[in-house]
């Protein structure tokens, strides 16, 4: 991970620093703050000393110069720091890194979120332009973008290593879940259906556990960071429309580690969504380092027409199509068309992603490959 330089910058003041287990927080901590004092909660030993009493924290800090910067890792194993970390920055003037790869116990307990004083940042997995010439697509789609699945010599090692104790334990621990069999049954169907409209009560019937149950892994998974929701963007009320979001794995290498189909190349079928989900990861983690706070969402009709990716910026709607095909075809800008109906008389710049080798405008309709988009994106020419 060292070996590149990651595009989230260095705070001037205290933040909320979130992001799954092993997207290299902890690294690029240690690369800005590496004077700063740590506190360590995965340390089972610190955690249960603070938790038995969270005062102690405010009392071996309260002697720092104003301006200091500490570091807590792992904030969500004793919540109630919280409240001391809060007196420290009025009372003493300290500057906080607040770390952690999940925000569920911060909000099942109920505990003070700092009120704004903490900005709340979000750590991605390697983006292309962190990697920068030796990027390669293919091994993108195939791997993902976890630091150590990148830069590692054994991603499907690292892949089967981080879904089986990672998501398979950790994660469980999160659900407080007696049902074992029944969680890990719908973290498969989870990954395989990454990237299409979500149908709570049809998962329910193949995991074979009631809807709500279904309902409550879905929010873990958002919790702890390790999927997010894409929902329908509403044009018209009149105007029938896909009411059902769409659900991705943050991550297309943990996605294929969790289906089972890390060890075999990608299918046609399965690189359509995973060239999504690496496409929508970066444009994520464009609008987070940028601090833009535009949202994202899809749009599809009942009668078929769809956009995979749109977005509302303040110079106006920008629409992408991503098809996983080394050619593109004239029916794949069938949705974009639709919707630049739709939305007439708003600007609406429209892109065609693809797999292919060649840039092309066709029907107003900029068809771009894949790489060629991520380059254009990180310099600010598709959402601005």
């Amino acid at each position: 991970m060292s070996m590149y330089s990651r595009l989230l910058k260095k705070p001037t003041a205290s933040i909320l620093l979130l992001g799954p287990r092993g997207t290299g927080k902890s690294t690029w901590i240690r690369q800005h703050f590496a004077d700063a004092i740590r506190y360590d909660l995965l340390n089972t030993g610190e955690a249960l000393r603070l938790e038995r009493e969270p005062s102690l924290l405010f009392h071996e800090l309260r002697t720092l110069p104003a301006g200091s910067w500490v570091v807590l890792d792992e904030v969500q194993k004793v919540p109630a720091l919280l409240n001391e970390v809060q007196r420290l920055m009025e009372d003493c003037g300290l500057l906080f890194i607040l770390c952690g790869s999940s925000a569920r116990k911060l909000k099942r307990s109920g505990t003070n979120l700092l009120a704004g004083r903490a900005i709340d940042t979000r750590m991605f997995p390697l983006a292309s332009a962190e990697v920068g010439p030796g990027f390669d697509m293919a091994r993108a789609i195939a791997n993902g973008m976890m630091p150590l699945a990148v830069t590692g010599g054994d991603p499907t090692g690292f892949l089967t290593t981080y879904a089986h104790t990672y998501l398979n334990e950790e994660i469980r621990a999160e659900a407080v879940t007696r049902n074992v069999a029944s969680f890990s049954r719908f973290l498969e169907i989870a990954a395989r259906q990454n990237g299409q409209v979500t149908n709570l009560s049809n998962i329910s019937r193949e995991a074979a556990v009631p809807r709500a149950t279904v309902q409550n892994y879905f929010d873990i998974m958002v919790d702890t960071l390790l999927g997010y929701w894409l929902e329908p963007w509403k044009l018209k009320r009149a105007t029938k429309q896909v009411g059902h979001p769409k659900f991705y794995l943050f991550d297309g290498g943990v996605a294929r580690a969790l289906s089972g189909r890390l060890p075999y190349p990608p299918s046609q079928e399965e690189a359509g969504p995973l060239l999504e989900t690496l496409v929508l990861h970066e444009v994520r983690a464009f609008l987070g380092y940028s601090g833009l706070r535009y949202g994202l969402h899809f749009w599809r009709n009942y009668d078929g027409a769809e956009v995979d990716l749109l977005c509302e910026t303040t110079d106006g709607f920008v629409a992408v199509e991503i098809k996983a095909a080394k050619r593109w075809e004239k029916r794949f800008s069938g949705g974009l068309r639709r919707l630049r109906e739709e939305l007439a008389p708003r600007r609406v710049n429209t892109f065609g992603v693809y797999l292919g080798e060649h840039p092309a405008l066709l029907d107003d309709v900029l068809v771009l490959p894949a790489v060629e988009f991520l380059q254009r994106l990180w310099r600010g020419e598709i959402t601005g």
